[in-house]
């Protein structure tokens, strides 16, 4: 019951990691870090591609 009233306070407002990190880019003026953001996700997206069957795709890339 304490958590409806909770949702109700805040207005039932969510949203998500990406979107937090987006606004935390805008309001800082820290937008340098988008790039550096994107080359890790895409750096753990091949890390697990290549554990996966998608592997010998991936090395042809390369």
């Amino acid at each position: 019951m304490a958590d409806d009233d909770f949702r109700e306070q805040i207005g039932d407002k969510r949203s998500g990691a990406l979107r937090d990190l987006i606004g935390y880019l805008g309001h800082h003026r820290k937008w340098w870090l988008g790039p550096i953001v994107i080359a890790i996700v895409l750096l753990g997206v091949l890390v697990f591609l290549g554990s996966t069957g998608a592997a010998p795709f991936i090395y042809t890339l390369f």
